[in-house]
């Protein structure tokens, strides 16, 4: 029988996945739900306004590049085939955007929400204002 694992090779199943990204530690509200979500951007769309999630939240770049900036981090470009994630909670997310001018973006996310929150939640500009102490460096040039 082929694929057992008898004749020394490892069955398709052990070796079709791949790990992308894990994240540790993580906390998910109890009775949170979950949402998956394709995101399509136009070239150069800056994307969702700064935000928050009440959980957290696991992408996957299909196609083009996402420039992604969470409170704390520097600003990064997360090329086709990169992954992010957030912890949701208090943590502002700053950018989800195309960094490309020239070609489309697209990425999957999967949403945990925790019960009676909304899955995602814009920041206010005083909210901002009250923050910016928190938020990395931003890039020059």
């Amino acid at each position: 029988m082929h694929g057992t694992g008898d004749e020394g090779e490892k069955a398709s199943w052990m070796t079709a996945a791949r790990v992308l990204q894990s994240a540790e530690p993580l906390t998910i509200p109890e009775g949170a739900a979950a949402m998956t979500v394709r995101i399509e951007w136009e070239p150069g769309d800056p994307g969702t306004p700064p935000h928050r999630h009440s959980g957290p939240a696991f992408g996957y770049v299909i196609e083009g590049a996402v420039r992604f900036e969470l409170e704390g981090e520097p600003e990064r470009v997360v090329e086709a085939g990169g992954t992010f994630w957030e912890p949701g909670g208090d943590v502002i997310h700053y950018q989800d955007g195309n960094a490309l001018g020239d070609a489309r973006t697209g990425f999957v996310v999967t949403m945990m929400c925790a019960p009676g929150k909304p899955m995602l939640e814009l920041v206010s500009e005083k909210e901002l204002e009250q923050r910016a102490h928190l938020r990395a460096p931003r890039p020059t040039g």
